[in-house]
């Protein structure tokens, strides 16, 4: 556990940097640009995209090159690079660049970091493992969070006159400490020259049902699933100030770390599927509320599950995606499992910023639960019971 948890530090430090930056977005876009809700949801649409369109290649090239630590590296590089593209920005059109290159980084970091996630523990313990690296993850996210609110109240612009490009230059700070983690994570090197390399297309097509099922299922879902910029706005379309809603998003990552290594170690025991469908009706619950939440109070609540929700998903759908697929395909079906999410993210939210502005603030979030409804009735009817969702033995 030792290695996952200097992985875990890498994302730490990386989610430092990311949500001093991160919740700031969305405000900065609308307030400061005059973007509407659409163009926020194509900007976030489009980035993460992108993202999850690189993983599967990324996946693709840690299984053929088995280079994990050195392509992780290079994929947490851009967030450097994106803070310096936040500051130059001069409108919403550098604001998508900064953004896509963020993502292009998560896009390549993302797949040989849960190979070295999955290699070092054994199957028994593969929950735990990726439940650890989610709950540094999210505490690094929450400790950014702090740390942006704490500059904001210390230095006086509570009212939302921020020095935008002051906080994203502090920022760069943790993102320089992530990469000097990569000093002490070690990778398990494997001999596969017996391998055959093929294009990854051609892997794809020989993937176990199940697991191709799944996949579709998570598309499905992830339609509903738009980015988390509109949770900010609708936090603050329910009466929140800027400060308060920085507060909200604190609570969910609170939480998220909290739950997410104890849920991860409840997969091992009762199985991926036993968390996945709570976790898909959780989010239907979370959204719901959204949608419907009149006070401040009830909002509140709402940000708690949401949470709740992430700590039972995130961790616990790499886990099984990593047991379930060949050894040999590893990198290259938990990049898969992120670009089938990836490639409903802009479809996904560039109709929450349209039925937002067509139809009102609850809209967007009505349908995404629906479709969480769906994708959990899907799992619960068509997933088999099998060893990679149920307790090993």
């Amino acid at each position: 556990m030792l290695n996952i948890f200097f992985i875990g530090l890498i994302s730490f430090f990386t989610d430092i940097s990311t949500e001093m930056v991160y919740p700031l977005i969305p405000l900065y876009l609308v307030g400061t640009f005059g973007a509407t809700h659409a163009l926020v949801g194509i900007i976030e649409g489009i980035a993460e995209s992108l993202a999850s369109l690189l993983k599967i290649y990324s996946g693709y090239l840690t299984d053929k090159f088995q280079k994990k630590k050195l392509i992780a590296f290079s994929g947490y590089v851009p967030g450097l690079i994106y803070k310096l593209a936040l500051i130059f920005a001069g409108s919403w059109v550098g604001i998508l660049a900064a953004r896509v290159i963020d993502r292009a980084g998560k896009g390549i970091r993302t797949s040989p970091r849960d190979v070295l996630v999955s290699e070092s523990t054994d199957k028994d313990n593969m929950g735990k493992a990726f439940g650890l690296h989610k709950a540094l993850d999210m505490f690094g996210a929450g400790l950014g969070i702090l740390i942006l609110y704490l500059i904001i109240r210390n230095s006086g612009a509570a009212d939302g006159d921020y020095d935008y490009k002051r906080l994203f230059a502090l920022s760069m700070i943790p993102a320089v400490l992530g990469l000097f983690m990569f000093i002490f994570v070690k990778e398990k090197k494997q001999a596969r020259k017996e391998i055959k390399s093929v294009p990854f297309w051609k892997n794809i097509k020989n993937i176990d049902g199940q697991l191709k099922l799944y996949l579709l299922v998570v598309f499905l879902f992830t339609l509903g699933n738009s980015s988390k910029a509109f949770l900010i706005l609708r936090a603050k379309s329910a009466g929140f100030d800027e400060m308060t809603v920085i507060l909200l998003f604190l609570l969910f990552h609170i939480f998220a770390a909290a739950l997410s290594m104890p849920l991860g170690k409840l997969s091992d025991k009762i199985g991926r599927k036993h968390l996945l469908v709570p976790g898909y009706i959780t989010f239907a619950l979370c959204y719901f509320g959204f949608a419907f939440a009149s006070g401040k109070w009830q909002m509140l609540v709402v940000f708690i599950l949401f949470g709740v929700y992430t700590a039972m998903i995130t961790g616990v759908e790499r886990a099984f995606v990593a047991e379930i697929a060949p050894p040999q395909l590893k990198g290259t079906m938990l990049g898969l499992h992120s670009t089938a999410a990836g490639i409903a993210l802009l479809p996904a939210s560039i109709i929450a910023g349209l039925l937002w502005d067509m139809f009102g603030a609850a809209v967007p979030f009505i349908f995404g639960a629906s479709l969480s409804l769906i994708a959990a009735a899907l799992l619960i009817i068509f997933m088999s019971p099998g060893k990679a969702l149920h307790k090993t033995t």
